[in-house]
């Protein structure tokens, strides 16, 4: 069994393991020739975020039958936060099943793996009628004003315009994009759409991919999940999906 895979930078390595450990304290790891891949849940099923990360963004990628390895994420983070933004980092698995961590030209690590818990979590089937791109600092500020007064961020969207708001007991708050404005890089809506969901979710996920993704689309539906795609640099694709809130 041989594994190992090569970034040049840490950026990567550090974006796809902040955004996991928002939820999950373990992470499963699936590797294949095409790729390296993970998907996992909260604990209480509200989110899920999914990572296809391929051979081809690697600086260097072997790996001749699928593995997959479970590591602990917060010790894992440790380790690749040692690592400078333009330090390479390279991961392989040893016979005595130990992910050895090397960064840049000096620095080695061996780090125990856990028991891999993969129970097979299905992506959620959803047609979605509105569609919104726009920067992830962009959105980042958004969340941030709605939650001075709200726990949760609601989204309407026509064809004309997107309104995110949230209410508390303290106030509400609204804002609202025009399509053709430089903040809203796209919006394509097939249906008028509202959903509403928790901020505190959504709020670490977008601070974790921070300055790592350029540009986030979010899709939606009336009182379906929200999926919401990063687009980060050399990394195939980070999908997060968020079941909406039910008014009870």
């Amino acid at each position: 069994m041989e594994f190992s895979a090569k970034t040049n930078t840490s950026n990567e390595w550090k974006a796809i393991i902040s955004a996991i450990s928002t939820l999950v304290e373990e992470a499963t790891f699936e590797a294949t020739v095409e790729g390296v891949s993970f998907r996992g849940m909260d604990p209480s099923h509200v989110a899920l975020i999914d990572i296809s990360w391929p051979n081809s963004a690697f600086e260097k990628y072997s790996c001749d039958s699928d593995i997959k390895f479970g590591v602990r994420i917060d010790e894992f983070s440790k380790i690749i936060k040692r690592a400078e933004k333009s330090e390479s980092v390279e991961i392989n698995i040893s016979e005595d099943s130990m992910l050895r961590v090397s960064i840049g030209k000096n620095k080695k690590y061996k780090m125990r793996l856990i028991e891999s818990s993969v129970s097979d979590t299905p992506l959620p089937k959803i047609t979605y009628d509105s569609k919104i791109a726009l920067s992830s600092t962009g959105l980042d500020k958004i969340l941030g004003d709605i939650e001075v007064v709200s726990d949760y961020l609601s989204i309407k969207t026509t064809s004309k315009n997107v309104e995110f708001s949230g209410k508390g007991d303290s106030g509400e708050a609204i804002i609202n994009l025009e399509k053709d404005t430089e903040e809203l890089e796209e919006i394509s809506v097939t249906q008028e759409s509202t959903g509403t969901y928790s901020l505190e979710y959504l709020n670490p996920i977008v601070k974790a991919m921070g300055g790592a993704a350029g540009s986030i689309i979010c899709e939606f539906s009336s009182a379906k999940p929200l999926r919401i795609e990063f687009k980060v640099t050399n990394i195939g694709r980070i999908h997060f999906y968020l079941a909406p809130r039910v008014e009870s």
